[in-house]
């Protein structure tokens, strides 16, 4: 657990220097509104970083044990339900967030009856079921989290309502009671709002039911699992690799899924290998054998596949017994978690940072130099006016005016050009607005429906992703329009203004379209043809529409978000070197019309350039030390924060 703090400890570092380095670019007035919405995304991603760890096995393996192990012993209980057999039911994310109270979450079995996916329904308070929870009454809090292990019967077209059930599956149809009621989870979704140290560090835990959720619940597979930093993937040391778990890790999990950073293999309850008429090397022999067996039907190292036992771990740490913790192995497993965890997860966020303060300071630079050039010509100026008599000042004077009409001229020019921006802008949102991914949705939706067979269904959703990936790739050309007239633009003020100008912010929606491309190869695999000849049509049209449709708004959602920031500030670095020429221009004729008045000396006018000049020298020199100390931040490794 030591690496996440020093984590922890290392992004909150890097938090303070960003703090400083936005107070004081603020206070110089370098900061604009393209630059402040990068360093406040920069700190947004460095604050609310978060390290999620899934935990996926069929049910009975121990998942809840291992997490109850790993990260809540020191509670001396447990805390998370565990128990022989089923005890979660639904999914569980255990996370903390300080602005709400220690709480649960639940999200009612009959939402699914509104086709919308879980994710839908998280910033929509109204559709959760919320209860405290009583860190001073640990016996009420246990309680409380049972309410993950919830069940209800229902009639089979309620539960065929809600996806969880389908006459045409053998094996659901075999879950049907003698009462003609079926079980159903009383929750669909849990959120435990939990203040324990690790979490509140940006630990998330997904505790997953068993792999039956992968079917009533598809956006685990194509959100929450492939997005999880670490998956680790429970076995039982006894049952070992089953025909599901080898479908399960090949579709979701492992190297064929196209992720295999941070999957780990437990092999869970090795206790129960523990023969006391063996010798100890014996019963490691025995469960080397199996180790080596669960990694060659995973495909995977024997290093990738750790045996232990979550239950003999808990009862060590509880009761402060080294032998039974060592025997149980669990900390060979802890130790793999967060050292390959962690590390992996910092230089992602490092590179992301690095490339964020890289284009922050090479603007910030850039319009440092445009100052410090405008200061340097107007001393220059006026050195060349001394000893000149008032003619010479009178014909500088009205050069100066001659720029400023001119430059005036290019501001009434750059209306115009404005307007054909806004135009391109509304062009854009008619190919990635909300309104048109909708429309195409519901026109799936309906050539969903009107198939007479399951297999009749994908013809449909692959019109419906090529259709989507037109949107983007119509909607990338709109904004290679919007790029090239700001770089016509920019280059136009540069070149007839002498203004320097860093390159104006690009968008691009290249991840979109590969996540768009991931999703679509996900709906292949969960809904290939054995899967469309077996499901009912109106299960098939249910997963679907809560898993890959969905899927597609919530990447559309994003995409518009970007854009819309995008179109906000792309102007902002032009503007921000137009109002600073303007105040030049403005300046000097003022400058200009003192000396033609004598109402100030020459003298007194150079040298007050020449301390305005020092000034910005020194400014920059404070701008490089105070990202030198976010790049001194970012690459502080974690032993050095543990030293320091």
């Amino acid at each position: 657990m030591q690496d996440l703090q020093q984590y922890s400890a290392w992004r909150e570092r890097v938090a303070t220097a960003l703090e400083q380095y936005r107070s004081w670019v603020q206070a110089a007035e370098l900061l604009d509104a393209e630059a402040g919405q990068r360093l406040a995304r920069a700190l947004a991603r460095v604050r609310d970083d978060r390290l999620s760890v899934a935990f996926v096995a069929e049910f009975s393996r121990g998942k809840s044990e291992l997490i109850n192990a790993i990260f809540f012993a020191d509670y001396g209980q447990r805390i998370v339900p565990s128990s022989p057999g089923r005890t979660t039911m639904c999914p569980t994310e255990l996370a903390w967030d300080p602005a709400l109270p220690p709480c649960i979450r639940l999200l009612p079995i009959e939402t699914r009856a509104a086709h919308l996916a879980t994710s839908d329904y998280r910033d929509d308070p109204a559709a959760w079921t919320v209860l405290p929870l009583d860190l001073d009454a640990p016996e009420r809090m246990i309680d409380t989290f049972k309410q993950v292990s919830l069940t209800r019967r229902v009639s089979k077209d309620e539960a065929s309502g809600f996806g969880l059930y389908d006459a045409g599956d053998p094996d659901l149809a075999a879950t049907v009671g003698d009462d003609g009621l079926v079980e159903i989870p009383q929750w669909r979704h849990a959120l435990i709002n939990f203040p324990h140290p690790l979490l509140k560090q940006g630990l998330v835990i997904l505790d997953t039911p068993g792999l039956n959720a992968i079917g009533t619940e598809p956006e685990l597979t194509l959100n929450l699992i492939p997005n999880a930093h670490a998956v680790l993937f429970v076995l039982g040391a006894e049952t070992g690799v089953t025909k599901s778990d080898i479908e399960v890790w090949r579709t979701h999990i492992g190297a064929e899924s196209g992720n295999n950073a941070g999957r780990l293999v437990v092999l869970n309850k090795i206790d129960a290998m523990w023969d006391e008429l063996k010798s100890p090397q014996e019963n490691d022999a025995a469960i080397a054998h199996q180790q080596a067996s669960v990694a060659q039907l995973l495909g995977v190292a024997d290093t990738q596949v750790f045996p232990v036992s979550a239950q003999k771990a808990l009862v060590g740490k509880i009761n402060g017994d080294l032998a039974l913790f060592g025997k149980s192995r669990l900390g060979r497993l802890e130790t793999a978690l967060f050292d390959e965890l962690v590390p992996a997860r910092q230089d992602i966020l490092r590179s992301q940072l690095r490339q964020d303060m890289d284009l922050l300071l090479a603007g910030q630079q850039a319009l440092l130099g445009t100052r410090i050039r405008d200061l340097v010509e107007q001393q220059q100026e006026l050195q060349s006016l001394r000893g000149k008599n008032q003619g010479v000042i009178t014909h500088m004077m009205r050069r100066v005016e001659m720029e400023k009409k001119e430059f005036d001229a290019s501001l009434f020019k750059l209306q115009g050009t404005r307007a054909v921006f806004t135009t391109l802008s509304t062009e854009l949102y008619s190919s990635i607005g909300m309104d048109v991914v909708q429309g195409q949705v519901d026109a799936v939706r309906a050539a969903m429906q009107a198939a007479r067979f399951g297999t009749g269904t994908r013809p449909p959703v692959r019109a419906f992703f090529e259709a989507v990936r037109a949107n983007l790739d119509a909607s990338s050309a709109k904004i290679g329009e919007i790029n090239a007239m700001m770089d016509s633009m920019y280059r136009k003020f540069s070149a007839e203004h002498g203004l320097s100008m860093a390159v104006p912010m690009r968008l691009s929606l290249q991840r979109y379209r590969e996540e768009i491309d991931a999703i679509e190869a996900i709906y292949m695999k969960q809904f290939g043809t054995a899967t469309l000849l077996i499901t009912s049509r109106g299960t098939l049209l249910e997963r679907f529409f809560d898993s890959i449709a969905s899927r597609v708004r919530q990447s559309f959602r994003a995409a518009n978000a970007d854009i819309e920031a995008w179109l906000k500030v792309i102007m902002a670095p032009l503007e921000a070197q137009i109002r600073q020429h303007r105040e030049q221009l403005r300046g000097r004729q003022t400058s200009i019309q003192r000396i033609l008045e004598a109402t100030d000396t020459l003298e007194q006018k150079i040298a007050a350039f020449e301390a305005a000049q020092q000034d910005l020298e020194k400014v920059k020199g404070r701008l490089s030390g105070l990202s030198g100390a976010v790049t001194r931040a970012l690459d502080a490794d974690l032993p050095q924060l543990e030293a320091a």
